[in-house]
């Protein structure tokens, strides 16, 4: 369900309402003929159960360009259905090179020498590492969106610069290139393009190998498993972090951290707590050696500290159903994380709100997710603001009246 399905979406009725635009015939058919609750199609698409309920009645309708192309990606909506029903196709504003995923001579253009009298020194590189960080950093306070052209853009100068590059600055230069790659694919991924994300890891991952760059190319796993987890698949998040510690040896402490907290969020998503709590320990572990020479640390592990490590624990009880452990530990590290980080405290109060409402915290979760909604709605879109949507469902089906003045409040920014 939500995965594209040529059968399911030839059937001539879901054809007619596509085209048609009749969204309310959509979620009717599409209920219909697959069996889900008006609940789980809601989940799918990011609205509250009666808000999904109002849509199939005709008492609502779908004006929202936004609310739109989550219906298409949320129930796999194939690209010609969509065209048909003159629905703008998902975008990923600046991560085309001519289409969603990188263009196809990208790889060769900065793995093999090509026209151009383009010079390269180290502290040219010097200053694009530098340009970087920064990036990265603006990013936790502004979010994804400002930033793909302007890192498309300059993923453009890296590849330019290869032909020019000999020695170990061509290497360098290959480095600079993956890390780019593993940017832009983080932020696909914030902006909810799988597909373009995942093609930007794997040129990253590409790239990484080319440049021997062992913590790249361990990190791009990581991320790929943070992926997995982020769609709901344990087993296959897991895999991943699994293939992140044994497929590059010889990677930071920190690195090795990162994949073993991914391997455990896997674990608490498929409900085993054992594995959990043991791969949360040992990566603790890790990660506080790391903190004490952050000098071996590859540059984008800077936000790898005891705070985000508090705040994973935090989602791996909610995973596990521990609810009060959830809230204990999520408030502690929004209380240590620092302003700067604008996105993920519009996700983790989200996540908080979420923890609050299914321990029967009603009020609770209502004041977090209030504190939520205007990050949430401005850069947090679709992972905290789904949240949000799901956080009102909880409360609507404890029949807590917080939850319709929650749903009414996301409404007003749908």
């Amino acid at each position: 369900m939500g995965d594209f399905d040529t059968g399911l979406w030839s059937h001539p009725k879901l054809v007619a309402a596509v085209s048609e635009g009749d969204w309310g015939a959509v979620f009717r058919t599409y209920r219909r003929l697959t069996g889900a609750s008006q609940r789980r199609l809601g989940e799918l698409v990011g609205l509250v159960q009666p808000d999904v309920s109002e849509i199939e009645r005709g008492r609502r309708r779908v004006t929202s360009m936004e609310v739109r192309q989550r219906i298409v990606a949320g129930l796999g909506i194939p690209p010609e259905r969509v065209s048909v029903a003159g629905v703008e196709a998902l975008p990923v504003p600046g991560l085309a090179f001519g289409g969603i995923a990188p263009d196809e001579d990208l790889l060769a253009r900065v793995t093999h020498a090509v026209d151009g009298s383009h010079r390269v020194d180290g502290a040219t590189l010097d200053w694009l590492d530098r340009l970087l960080g920064e990036h990265r950093r603006a990013e936790d306070l502004i979010g994804s969106r400002p930033l793909v052209e302007v890192m498309s853009q300059q993923l453009r100068t890296v590849v330019n610069l290869y032909a020019g590059a000999r020695g170990p600055l061509a290497e360098r230069v290959v480095r600079l290139a993956a890390e780019h790659a593993q940017f832009l694919a983080w932020m696909a991924q914030d902006q909810g393009q799988s597909a373009a994300a995942l093609a930007w890891y794997d040129r990253s991952h590409e790239w990484a190998l080319e440049a021997g760059d062992a913590d790249m190319a361990a990190t791009t796993l990581s991320m790929k498993a943070h992926m997995a987890w982020s769609g709901g698949r344990g087993r296959r998040c897991v895999r991943l972090a699994e293939a992140a510690r044994w497929s590059a040896p010889g990677t930071s402490l920190g690195v090795q951290g990162m994949a073993a907290q991914m391997e455990a969020r896997g674990h608490a998503l498929s409900h085993a707590p054992d594995d959990a709590h043991r791969l949360l320990d040992e990566a603790q572990e890790l990660i506080g050696r790391a903190t004490r020479r952050p000098e071996d640390e590859p540059p984008w592990m800077y936000f790898y500290d005891e705070t985000w490590f508090t705040l994973q624990r935090g989602m791996a009880a909610m995973h596990l159903g521990n609810w009060q452990e959830a809230t204990h530990r999520i408030t502690s590290g929004l209380r240590a994380l620092p302003a700067g980080y604008r996105r993920d405290r519009a996700w983790y109060r989200a996540c908080l709100a979420h923890a609050h409402a299914a321990a029967g915290e009603a009020e609770q979760a209502l004041a977090a997710a209030v504190v939520s909604v205007p990050d949430a709605s401005d850069i947090g879109r679709p992972h905290a603001w789904n949240e949000l949507h799901t956080t009102a469902s909880v409360l609507l089906r404890r029949r807590a009246p917080e939850g319709r003045r929650l749903a009414d409040l996301l409404r007003e920014h749908d």
